[in-house]
């Protein structure tokens, strides 16, 4: 929900990291692991021609063009407000992209043309969200998107004319409808509503057939269609339906009966499934355990990423993009000491060429390794989590920086977490764990963190320190909470409810009030409160819970330092969580360090505001960590 930034096979830490080098590393600059990236994000064009990238201008990520006959690169795009981060293209000629306003996560999409001469919002309507449903990568004259500018709660789809911005709605939102799907041909086919507790998924034969329900399902339960079968007639999704672990299915919407499980894993959830556009065959089944997997379905792209790994070996790579044709890839390689390179691959030459590096500015091997641990909570849980220690130190008697995830119904994974490494570089071990709650190990998991705010999802952060300390990895005087969002709401939690163990805290974004929390949420978010509230707890039916597991109702027994970062924009866990935790707080002479700005939202995002916090949070940890 909140969503701000796999079975672990375990290790004792102490064999793993005996190996260390006596040498610690040398300080890298603060600037480096927070800068913008020198090159990043690239799409090839449908017909191979031109490649299109993000780069800084004036400190903010903007669009640039590169012929590829000539090389020859352009500025398309002179944004100076936000960072472009979410863009592609549409057909040879235009490029879409969206961006929102001071953080207010109200996108608008807009278009420009590859020379950057005519640029324009398509969605120019105040306060409105704007989705893409279906970027039509068939059609270089159409999109389908979602608006809710009839009502905030829901969007209705539109058939929108690219590059003139014409709308046509296609279909009007009967207010449950939470999601929309295409088939194929991009027809709109599957809809999916929630009616209280239950999600219920509609499907139609055509456009102009009434759609109709074909599966209820339970909101303890995940049904989340991925894609038709090449025919259009039955679907691909993700189902824990009668089963504890998320699998693939072949399900048939017609009948509302599954057909086949095609792929799973019996120690985790299976994340999603790719296709081939041109060629009309499944590719990759993806899951995580400590890393990421995946499963071949294609010979093809198998023997294709088999060559890529041979040519750089210790990497995870990712496909990124490709041309029409299938046969220019656009990859990406990263590690959990590296955001890594771009990489052009021609297939038909079988050419591997590289882009640019992302931060070329760090050198990998001067960073921390990330190694996956496990540990047992006070009630039996295994608990799956990550280790990053300091470079060239023994583990022994470490500053701790503990870093619970956001969320909370996500999970941390293993790659490159720049604040990880910006800590780990400046001495301190940091501790990231997936409590109870977190996706990805079955249903069962998640659904013990039910109600569990504050109270046994905290739990299983505590016992995760306890346990480092036993191990003698961490001085018990100098352990730190530090956490972004949900993670947020668990550094006060653990400052509220554990007083003793930490020395300090630093919460970003974070819940501090669960009454009021759960009052301000986004108006999109709101066809899902009911659910949320079997998640989380009703405000009046669960009142005692909810003000057990608010931190601010227990402000009296924090007693540790803290900082508070906020954005005034942010639409999800809204400024007044952090304004009631610090005045409570600075009534009772508690130092806090509180750092407010009005044009970022849920996590900043522009580079001089990045830099500030990191800055002053390094400032902060060594006072109170030494």
């Amino acid at each position: 929900m909140l969503y701000f930034r796999r079975f672990i096979v375990f290790f004792s830490i102490l064999i793993i990291f005996s190996g260390c080098s006596p040498q610690p590393a040398e300080l890298i600059p603060l600037r480096d692991f927070f800068r913008n990236p020198k090159q990043a994000a690239y799409r090839i064009s449908p017909d191979g021609k031109y490649l299109a990238s993000l780069k800084p201008y004036k400190n903010r990520m903007n669009i640039f063009v590169q012929d590829l006959a000539i090389k020859t690169e352009k500025q398309i795009t002179s944004v100076t407000d936000r960072d472009i981060s979410n863009y592609f293209w549409k057909g040879n000629n235009y490029l879409i992209y969206s961006k929102d306003f001071k953080g207010d996560e109200n996108y608008h999409l807009y278009i420009t043309d590859k020379n950057g001469k005519r640029t324009r919002n398509l969605t120019p309507f105040p306060g409105v969200r704007a989705v893409i449903i279906d970027g039509l990568i068939d059609d270089d004259n159409h999109m389908i998107i979602g608006l809710n500018k009839n009502n905030r709660e829901v969007f209705d789809a539109y058939r929108i004319t690219i590059p003139s911005g014409n709308l046509k709605m296609i279909a009007k939102n009967p207010d449950n409808i939470v999601d929309w799907g295409t088939d194929h041909s991009g027809k709109l086919r599957l809809a999916v509503t929630i009616e209280g507790l239950k999600s219920r998924m509609l499907y139609r034969e055509n456009e102009t057939a009434p759609f109709k329900p074909f599966l209820t399902v339970d909101f303890r339960d995940d049904f989340i269609p991925l894609f038709f079968t090449f025919d259009n007639k039955q679907i691909y999704a993700l189902s824990n339906i009668g089963r504890d672990k998320t699998v693939i299915v072949k399900f048939d919407p017609k009948t509302g009966k599954e057909i086949e499980v095609l792929f799973s894993r019996p120690e985790v959830d299976v994340d999603g499934l790719s296709y081939s556009r041109k060629r009309k065959v499944l590719l990759t089944a993806f899951y995580t355990t400590w890393k990421s997997q995946r499963k071949f379905f294609d010979k093809l792209i198998e023997k294709q990423f088999n060559f890529v790994t041979s040519k750089l070996p210790g990497y995870e790579i990712s496909f990124i993009d490709s041309n029409k044709n299938e046969d220019i890839y656009i990859l990406r390689t990263h590690s959990d000491r590296s955001l890594g390179s771009y990489y052009i691959y021609d297939t038909k030459d079988n050419e591997l060429a590289k882009l640019s590096d992302i931060s070329p500015w760090l050198n990998e091997e001067e960073l921390a390794k990330m190694e996956p641990v496990s540990y047992v909570s006070r009630d039996g849980l295994t608990i799956n989590g990550y280790l990053t220690l300091p470079k060239g130190v023994k583990p022994q008697n470490l500053p701790l920086v503990v870093n619970p995830h956001g969320g909370p119904w996500v999970r941390d994974d293993w790659g490159y977490d720049p604040e990880v490494q910006f800590l780990a570089n400046r001495g301190y071990a940091v501790f990231q764990m997936n409590y109870r709650g977190s996706t990805g190990y079955g249903k069962s998991f998640e659904h013990a963190g039910y109600k569990q705010w504050g109270k046994k999802m905290q739990d299983d952060i505590t016992d995760g320190v306890n346990w480092l300390i036993k191990k003698g990895i961490a001085d018990k005087k100098r352990i730190g909470i530090y956490g972004a969002s949900y993670g947020g709401y668990a550094t006060l939690a653990g400052l509220a409810f554990t007083p003793d163990l930490y020395a300090c805290g630093v919460d970003y974004v974070g819940i501090s009030n669960l009454f009021t929390f759960l009052k301000t949420i986004p108006p999109y978010w709101k066809p899902e409160l009911l659910m949320t509230y079997e998640r989380v707890g009703h405000p009046v039916k669960d009142k005692k819970l909810l003000e057990e597991a608010s931190p601010v109702f227990h402000a009296d027994k924090i007693k540790a330092p803290l900082m508070v970062i906020q954005g005034a924009a942010d639409p999800r866990v809204n400024i007044n969580e952090s304004n009631q935790i610090v005045s409570a707080l600075k009534k009772r002479g508690i130092d806090v360090i509180y750092i407010v700005k009005e044009n970022e939202g849920h996590g900043f995002r522009n580079e001089e505001n990045r830099l500030e916090v990191y800055e002053a949070m390094e400032k902060f940890l060594v006072k109170h960590m030494k």
